[in-house]
């Protein structure tokens, strides 16, 4: 891992580009190249939520981008909580262009079971006072688990806050998408050696669910 990389940043549920932009400057001061995504309908994307069908539209602008990497061009592949999903379908798509994948208190699916099982998994195990001020739309019904989800502002950090308050937006699951078989496989997916950073206070996926995701 030694020399300049290139960093590719996929953010969180309901966030965009912009919340990256401290890691970016460390990174640009380390010499290394930075790019920061904006996932469908997030961020400054100019899709909104009620265009973005499927887990397919959702991560268009991380597949058009990974595609049009140069051939040799391997990237550190990096996600944030939902986007651990995110850079998961990459890695399947992409082998050959990813150096490693970071998961930052994200989930990291395994080759098993669907990645939606970890999501499932989350509601599970969660406490309600973890989820802060997440606002959820249930357009399957309450028995059901969230369709989409919008991040409040209770918990964003002061300095963060006025960034937060123009640029968070509602975010689908798409667990029908993400609840398919086979989506990843140990001969894709699986040869790409992976990074697990375990944050030991963040207050929405806590640190036992963390390694709950490591260990399964």
């Amino acid at each position: 891992m030694e020399g300049v990389k290139h960093f590719v940043l996929v953010h969180g549920f309901g966030h965009g580009a912009w919340c990256w932009y401290k890691l970016i400057n460390l990174l640009k001061l380390g010499g290394h190249r930075v790019t920061a995504l904006d996932l469908g309908a997030c961020g400054i994307h100019p899709q909104q939520i009620k265009r973005i069908a499927s887990a397919h539209d959702y991560l268009q602008p991380l597949m058009d981008f990974m595609a049009s990497l140069p051939q040799y061009d391997r990237v550190v592949l990096v996600g944030h909580s939902y986007g651990g999903l995110c850079i998961s379908l990459a890695m399947e798509t992409f082998p050959e262009k990813i150096l490693v994948a970071v998961f930052i208190t994200a989930y990291m699916p395994d080759c098993t079971h669907p990645p939606a099982t970890l999501i499932q998994e989350f509601f599970k195990k969660i406490s309600i006072e973890s989820l802060m001020d997440c606002r959820f739309s249930f357009d399957q019904g309450q028995q059901n688990l969230p369709t989409s989800s919008l991040v409040g502002p209770e918990y964003t950090a002061t300095k963060d806050l006025e960034l937060a308050k123009m640029l968070v937006r509602p975010n689908g699951l798409f667990l029908e998408d993400m609840g398919k078989e086979s989506l990843l496989t140990e001969e894709k997916y699986g040869s790409i050696s992976r990074v697990y950073v375990v944050c030991k206070e963040d207050e929405v996926m806590e640190e036992e669910f963390q390694r709950y995701v490591i260990e399964t």
